[in-house]
């Protein structure tokens, strides 16, 4: 048995989140709500028993769960548990990769005196010790098959799988659609081929699975067969594109509205150009509606820039692109691609520097900076004003840096 993988995965993050400052929540329905209290984004095993699904409508949920509690969303507070979950594993592994805000991968060490299993249920205790939050963690070959354990144990599980026939065992019964990255198209085309299980995706001919699912879908195929394709990448890779956007709360008809959220997610991307010390070449701006195909325009800027008043002229470009009349709205997203990185911002021989622009954009960053998010915003945004009213708007989980995913 060569070197594992640790893996952990936080149950019912969020709710689990909110038992931990709420003691009293403990064993109760407790839901977490997004989408402005519109839906239910999370939910404790105890709401889960009851039926209630991630993304129902909150005058569904509770129907069939009345005696649920609750809550608005809190992103800040998730961090802070999160990444204190991701400290908390350094104690066990110098190099832990934060894969997602409830997910952690991490080199094995092994630790005197304990098997693998022992390991795995003291990683366990720990965190729920020092964090409060259960975890299930698992211990395998390979990024991939350590996920795929852990999900054969949860909740609160812990599991290290090195014997070959328990690894045998266990992809036997698992779905091929478990592995992430296979979802219904690409199980699809294995399904022609009789690739069902996780097991029967290890056993096909590696070159089959490169054909039918090209270079990626073979690196999860020599994962399941427990080579490591990805090392453990305790810092994230420079971003190759940065987004911003997302639900509208709601269905935007009104044109006016929707430039309000616009704006709202050009404020908000410029953010984060700032923070990656970044600037892009190309703008798209993203919309999808209700009852009609989705839309998207992308700008060329003739300079890469982060400037307020030129990414917005940009996205006015590409959102009319993106906008079909008469239709309803439901989410809109902000590309930033074609980034640069310092030295690589000169201005073009046409472009004359403009020292009034560039301080009004100092002075609004440094304001928000030192007094809190959107405390200096466009007059603009109060088309969308009614998204700023509530607090638990200001921060999402896209703005966790640092993770690999969500």
């Amino acid at each position: 048995m060569g070197a594992l993988v640790g893996f952990g995965d936080a149950d019912a993050f969020y709710a689990s989140a909110e038992v931990v400052r709420r003691p009293w929540l403990r064993g109760m329905p407790v839901g977490v709500l997004g989408n402005q209290g519109a839906c239910v984004i999370a939910r404790s095993y105890e709401m889960k028993s009851r039926g209630v699904k991630v993304g129902e409508p909150i005058w569904d949920a509770v129907v069939k769960c009345p005696d649920g509690i609750y809550l608005k969303r809190d992103f800040r507070w998730y961090e802070e548990l999160s990444r204190k979950i991701q400290r908390e594993l350094g104690t066990f592994s110098p190099t832990v990769e934060y894969y997602s805000i409830d997910e952690c991968f991490w080199r094995a060490v092994p630790e005197s005196g304990r098997t693998w299993q022992q390991t795995a249920e003291a990683v366990r205790a720990h965190v729920r010790a020092r964090v409060g939050v259960p975890m299930t963690v698992a211990y395998a070959r390979s990024r991939t098959l350590a996920k795929l354990f852990a999900d054969t144990s949860k909740p609160n599980g812990a599991i290290a799988v090195t014997d070959p026939d328990h690894e045998t065992a266990l992809l036997a019964r698992l779905p091929v659609t478990e592995i992430a990255g296979i979802g219904a198209r690409r199980a699809a085309k294995l399904e022609k081929y009789g690739i069902r299980t996780c097991l029967d995706f290890r056993k096909a001919p590696g070159h089959l699975i490169r054909q039918l699912l090209t270079i990626r879908g073979h690196d999860l195929w020599r994962e399941c067969n427990g080579a490591p394709a990805d090392p453990i990448r305790p810092e994230r890779t420079p971003h190759k594109n940065i987004s911003r956007g997302g639900s509208l709360a709601g269905r935007v008809r009104d044109a006016l509205s929707l430039y309000g959220w616009l704006v709202r997610n050009v404020e908000r991307l410029i953010e984060e150009l700032h923070y990656h010390v970044v600037r892009p070449r190309v703008l798209t701006v993203y919309v999808s509606y209700h009852d009609a195909p989705g839309a998207g325009g992308s700008v060329n800027l003739n300079v890469p820039s982060d400037r307020f008043d030129e990414l917005l002229e940009a996205a006015k470009v590409g959102l009319r692109k993106a906008w079909r009349r008469g239709e309803s709205a439901t989410h809109m997203h902000l590309i930033a691609s074609r980034l640069v990185r310092p030295p690589g911002w000169q201005q073009s021989l046409f472009d004359a520097p403009d020292p009034r622009a560039d301080a009004v954009a100092r002075v609004k960053r440094e304001v928000n900076e030192r007094f809190g998010r959107f405390t200096l915003r466009s007059g603009a945004t109060l088309f969308a004003n009614d998204f700023y009213l509530d607090p638990a708007n200001d921060f999402d989980v896209c703005d966790i840096r640092g993770k690999f995913c969500f």
